[in-house]
């Protein structure tokens, strides 16, 4: 071999080595394997160019230094590949790369300062550069095919986990929809089996006073309830009286019109179902108002509290409206679904939850009689387990109990309602029914000007 270039080789080398990096750093994806690598490898190029000048400079022209430059680049490869020897292209390539970097720095060694090779070493050296350009060329197509293979099956895995994540969040969702699904069974399943128990009266044997009181509340919440269905009862018999009327004078007429006699009584027959409707409606209202307003028998019973509180919860609201029908205020309900019933004297409680929740619009309707901007009544209450207990918590954000007041807010007869608006007896008496009638406790908590919010707590298990 007799192939002897000078310097300005490296002119062309140092563009090719860039080209030769610039791909491996492509094809092995270095800037997440090697970063650091990867950074340094950009500027491969220097060195050859650093020669070039050095030996323009110096006028040196000799065939090793670009010789030099080219086997610096293909142990710099060398060195790439054997830090990502992991990678299963790169050890293809590594495989292919080595003997050529050898035969390389075989050839370097063999070389005089001219650059030149002794003869006896060309058969030898061109044998052998032929196998190993073959041997490179070859392990470069199966390091490609490796790293199409491995394309594949990462695209494939990406795919598989994609799809494994959509089922996981597909089966999330249903077991969302499921548990919600059955949470709400369950409650209407607690509504059908307490439909018979609802709307229970206040203690007879009570204090007279807080009694009409109570059932004074209870009237007006149940007479608001009421009007919707006598209306719709009202308007369908005018409109039938007029049906009527007309068909009577559709008859009269020497011509009658059979057609609109058929539609007439159709209409009316429509009408006469409504009315019945309707008034089934105000009947079983009316049936719930005369159990409120029974006596309690005393007796315990499995009781329903998410039930109870909200229908004692409508009736208070419903009972303010029918005083001030100006009045509107915001009521939030947070039910535990899965609420054990619990052996309670229904009526007991409802007076208990009523003298609550009336405090509590009286406390909102005070504070926005205040003129307060941006000010929203609002009522709420929510029932939760805790441990052998179940809570129940009516909050209101009204005027609040100063300090003073609320070490004397359950003693009888104690009232900071103006004269003629409360008796001093329905917190006292509710504080009893909790705590002597059920075993539970009944406490306050509040911030003047901001909030009240009451607590009961009603043991799962009571001793008879």
């Amino acid at each position: 071999m007799n192939y002897n270039p000078g310097s300005g080789e490296l002119l062309w080398l140092a563009p090719l080595a860039f080209l030769i990096v610039r791909t491996l750093r492509k094809f092995l994806e270095l800037p997440t394997r090697l970063a650091r690598w990867n950074t340094m490898l950009g500027y491969i190029w220097v060195p050859g160019i650093a020669a070039f000048v050095v030996a323009a400079a110096l006028n040196v022209k000799y065939p090793p230094l670009s010789d030099a430059y080219w086997l610096f680049v293909l142990f710099v490869v060398v060195a790439v590949l054997v830090a990502v020897r992991d990678y299963r292209p790169a050890r293809t390539l590594l495989l292919a790369t080595l003997p050529f970097a050898l035969y390389k720095l075989l050839e370097f060694v063999l070389e005089d300062s001219r650059g030149h090779l002794a003869k006896r070493y060309d058969a030898f050296l061109d044998t052998t550069q032929g196998f190993i350009i073959i041997w490179l060329v070859t392990f470069i197509f199966i390091a490609r095919s490796q790293k199409k293979t491995l394309e594949k099956e990462r695209l494939l895995r990406e795919e598989e986990e994609k799809a494994k994540r959509l089922i996981e969040a597909q089966n999330v969702e249903l077991e969302r929809l499921v548990s919600e699904r059955t949470a709400a069974l369950t409650y209407q399943a607690e509504e059908l089996r307490t439909a018979l128990t609802e709307l229970r009266a206040t203690q007879a044997q009570l204090v007279q006073s807080e009694k009409m009181a109570s059932l004074g509340e209870l009237t007006a919440g149940i007479a608001h309830e009421i009007q919707n269905p006598l209306n719709f009862v009202n308007n369908f018999a005018d409109v039938s009286v007029e049906m009527l009327t007309e068909l009577r004078e559709e008859q009269a007429r020497p011509d009658r019109d059979p057609g609109l006699e058929a539609e007439l009584l159709d209409d009316i027959a429509q009408n006469l179902q409504k009315i019945h409707h309707h008034g089934q409606r105000a009947a079983s209202i009316v049936k719930g108002m005369l159990e409120h307003s029974r006596a309690s028998t005393g007796e315990r019973q499995p009781v329903n509290l998410n039930h109870l509180a909200d229908e004692y919860l409508r009736l208070a609201y419903q009972g303010l409206r029918a005083k001030d029908k100006s009045f509107n205020a915001t009521l939030n309900t947070d039910f535990a679904p899965d609420l054990p019933e619990v052996e309670a004297i229904g009526p007991d409680l409802g007076r208990v939850l009523l003298n609550l929740f009336s405090n509590g619009f009286y406390a909102v309707r005070q504070r926005q009689l205040r003129g307060e901007a941006d000010y929203a009544p609002t009522v709420s209450v929510s029932t939760h387990r805790a441990g052998d207990a179940v809570e129940i918590r009516v909050r209101d954000n009204g005027m609040g109990i100063p300090e003073a007041v609320r070490q004397k807010i359950f003693q009888p007869f104690f009232t900071t309602k103006p004269s003629g608006e409360g008796t001093g007896l329905g917190l006292s008496l509710s504080y009893d029914i909790v705590t002597q009638g059920h075993g539970g406790t009944l406490t306050v908590t509040s911030q003047e000007g901001k909030f009240t919010e009451f607590l009961i707590s009603l043991p799962l298990n009571q001793a008879g």
